[in-house]
């Protein structure tokens, strides 16, 4: 597909899709999108940035106007439908969930066709009252979804859509039982449109439990780092990797994302940066839902240029311009560093990703280069550092 009115979708979704600028799919969307409109199972490993909510929101937006539309057998059936949804998302965390809950609405044909976010850390109550009121789509994390469905607050016994977002986040932060229990809630028959980053084994026993012949999706190699992002490395000392930081910032233009290893750190690098001059917060585990989404909306308007991250905490970050991705601390594995520097160069925009190294950890550095076929350009820093 060359663009999206090539589609054959509801006009109303046509409208929407323009009005938003959606005009030209991406490979994802054009490969993933009308295979979920026939209602086929679908697996696709992309790198970040590739437009995934797109390829499974207008599956689920145009299947669910279908089901509207069709007539119930019985009085029962079409009761009891209204109290459950029709679709599922599931994604690793909260932000990510309030991404795509909003891009839902963006793209939502009719207000009752409301969905419900169902996340931690936000009012329990305003998730419920969305419920009770037949949000047709629940857009959750793993965590809460199943306290709902322990205490009876939620059924899914209607669902016929599941998409499983990020799913080998999701593993990784031991949602893997949580997800079990809730699939055995939802029908035996429901499509399932799964989405990752690797195929390595726990999504591969995902797939073959939950997804019944998928038509399949790959973008490329989904452990390497896209080609429009620049790669450099600097071998530096501890000591130096702050001032580094603020040369980087100094010769620079546009907005940084710093990764770092722990908690302690990212406030500690946030704040330094504060102290001298820069507009700089911090995202991790520790802050309160409130901080978290406070300091992600300043990051996207641009209020602070650098926001400092743990790598849990950036797994829901998804902003159009982020210009420079900084390792400060190394990354543990390989996958981590494609997920940190996919942050960067999105939907075809350049980029530039700067690792630093201390020269105790080139052996790690060397490695991440082997696993990935990659190799860094390497700068060696000498002090002091000018703009």
């Amino acid at each position: 597909m060359t663009q999206f009115t090539e589609f054959t979708l509801l006009p109303a979704l046509q409208s929407k899709l323009a009005q938003s600028k959606f005009i030209i799919p991406t490979p994802v969307q054009a490969g993933a999108i009308p295979p979920a409109l026939e209602g086929r199972d679908v697996l696709a490993t992309a790198q970040t940035g590739t437009g995934k909510t797109l390829s499974f929101l207008i599956p689920i937006i145009e299947a669910m106007h279908k089901s509207a539309r069709m007539p119930d057998q019985d009085q029962g059936r079409r009761q009891a439908r209204g109290k459950s949804p029709f679709a599922l998302i599931l994604l690793p965390t909260r932000e990510l969930a309030m991404q795509v809950e909003q891009a839902y609405r963006n793209l939502s044909l009719d207000a009752a066709s409301q969905a419900a976010l169902v996340v931690g850390g936000l009012s329990e109550g305003t998730q419920l009252q969305a419920i009770r009121r037949g949000a047709r789509l629940i857009v959750a994390t793993p965590g809460r979804l199943e306290d709902f469905l322990r205490r009876k607050l939620v059924q899914l016994d209607q669902v016929q859509i599941l998409v499983l977002d990020e799913v080998d986040r999701m593993l990784d932060m031991g949602f893997k039982p949580a997800i079990k229990r809730i699939v055995a809630s939802l029908p035996a028959q429901h499509q399932t449109l799964c989405y990752s980053a690797t195929l390595e084994s726990p999504v591969t026993e995902v797939v073959r439990d939950y997804l019944r012949n998928p038509v399949r999706i790959e973008m490329g190699s989904v452990l390497k780092p896209a080609e429009n992002v620049r790669l450099q490395t600097f071998e530096v000392t501890t000591d130096k990797k702050m001032p580094l930081l603020e040369h980087l910032l100094r010769s620079e233009k546009g907005s940084f994302l710093v990764f770092v290893r722990t908690k302690h750190g990212a406030d500690r690098v946030a704040k330094k940066l504060s102290m001298s001059g820069w507009n700089a917060t911090s995202i991790h585990g520790d802050r309160t839902q409130a901080q978290r989404s406070a300091a992600l909306r300043s990051f996207t308007q641009g209020v602070h240029r650098v926001l400092v991250a743990t790598d849990v905490a950036a797994r829901g970050i998804d902003v159009a311009h982020i210009a420079h991705v900084v390792n400060y601390d190394m990354p543990k594995m390989a996958e981590d560093f494609v997920h940190r520097v996919g942050r960067t160069g999105r939907a075809s925009k350049s980029g530039v990703a700067s690792t630093f190294q201390a020269p105790e950890e080139r052996g790690d550095l060397r490695r991440i280069e082997r696993a990935l076929k990659i190799t860094m350009e390497r700068f060696r820093v000498k002090m002091p550092l000018t703009a």
